[in-house]
């Protein structure tokens, strides 16, 4: 352990000692998949994207849609109808990186705000994350036009390399923007405070840095920082009580569903309940006691990707429960968060790699495959 982290761990010990309070439950041999038969609900096509990567739903009922290569789509599931959004900026597409998270402000009918999260080129093939706010004006023929474009958030530093950017976004009920923000596979800036890399960011909705933030007084991208130690988180969502969730994926094994607190360090690098790559072991999280541990974790991994945490009508019986997408294990994930005890419950079958999922307006739960010609699946209970 390096100075940094020593330093780290001592000045959080009482944080994190209280976000280990409840000890985490990892996840036991990995339910069998439910195939279509045993399904609750049916899937039913409702379009295709070129390696589409997010989605959220406007106030009018479409959808905006963004494509790794760069692209960003409105579409209405009633017509189909596709068309592109104009002003998008310039993307680094390549390996992991290239288009991100779009996220509507949660005023958006009365400030028309759109959040967007990109890999963004940098000097000497260096690239980073980052996070832009823009105007979206809508086009009653089906586009939409972007505008007053600006870079609110960065990565720091901008790194070689083209894996983990994490950069999903969400707004909590405080109205504060939230963002992950991976490790970019370079290990250690998870535990550096002079680094953004391998945190949970929160800021203001217009990228200034809360007051309250818990190393505020630390100045520079400390400030930013509300949870540090992570990976490569791709998921991130509030439940009813206004209580924070992360899933991301480990090294060889040890993906991970977290409960986040303030100021928390949840220990990656020095501990995970996966591996190296090359076989080399990392400590448990057991083993390690002031690092905050998953609530879940699996091994086998199920390479997390989007995530919600279910509130609507038409699965009256879910609501609470998280739904996670999954790439490597091509399946939906639902995990209770109820109680002490939180867990996987079911693993439905997909057959294909789940790169996001998002809720209806009507209740509906919405799924994009990854890769090219990925399917818009919409599920519904089964009649």
């Amino acid at each position: 352990m390096n100075a940094i982290q020593r330093s780290l761990v001592v000045g959080c010990t009482a944080a994190l000692l209280a976000a280990s309070a409840v000890m985490p439950v990892a996840a036991a041999e990995a339910p069998t998949g439910l195939t279509r038969a045993q399904w609750p609900f049916q899937a039913t096509e409702a379009g295709r994207f070129d390696e589409p990567w997010a989605m959220s739903f406007l106030p009018d009922g479409t959808l905006l849609v963004s494509e790794r290569r760069g692209a960003l789509k409105r579409y209405d599931p009633a017509s189909r109808r596709k068309a592109d959004i104009g002003g998008v900026p310039k993307v680094a597409y390549a390996g992991q990186g290239g288009f991100g998270d779009v996220l509507p402000h949660p005023q958006f009918a009365r400030n028309g705000w759109v959040y967007l999260s990109y890999a963004e080129a940098g000097e000497a093939n260096t690239r980073g994350g980052a996070v832009a706010r823009a105007k979206l004006t809508l086009d009653p023929n089906g586009g939409g036009t972007l505008s007053e474009l600006k870079v609110i958030w960065r990565q720091v530093p901008k790194v070689s390399g083209d894996g983990h950017y994490g950069h999903r976004l969400a707004f909590g009920r405080d109205g504060k923007l939230w963002i992950t923000s991976s490790e970019r596979q370079k290990f250690d800036p998870a535990q550096d405070m002079q680094s953004n890399l391998g945190k949970i960011v929160r800021l203001n909705d217009d990228g200034s840095v809360p007051a309250d933030n818990p190393f505020a007084a630390q100045g520079g991208v400390a400030a930013q920082v509300w949870s540090l130690g992570h990976r490569n988180a791709l998921g991130i969502a509030f439940d009813a009580q206004g209580r924070l969730w992360e899933h991301e994926m480990g090294p060889a094994g040890g993906d991970e569903l977290n409960l986040i607190e303030r100021g928390a360090n949840y220990g990656y690098p020095i501990v995970s309940n996966g591996d190296h790559y090359d076989g080399k072991p990392i400590p448990d999280h057991a083993t390690h006691p002031e690092f905050a541990a998953p609530k879940v974790s699996w091994n086998p991994v199920i390479s997390p990707a989007g995530f919600i945490i279910y509130s609507g009508t038409q699965f009256p019986r879910w609501r609470g429960n998280g739904f996670i997408g999954g790439l490597s294990s091509k399946a939906l994930v639902q995990v209770s968060l109820d109680g002490t005890l939180p867990r996987e419950v079911a693993r439905y079958d997909m057959g294909e790699r789940i790169r996001e999922v998002e809720q209806g307006p009507d209740g509906a739960i919405w799924l994009l495959e990854d890769g090219e010609d990925g399917r818009l699946l919409k599920l519904t209970p089964k009649t």
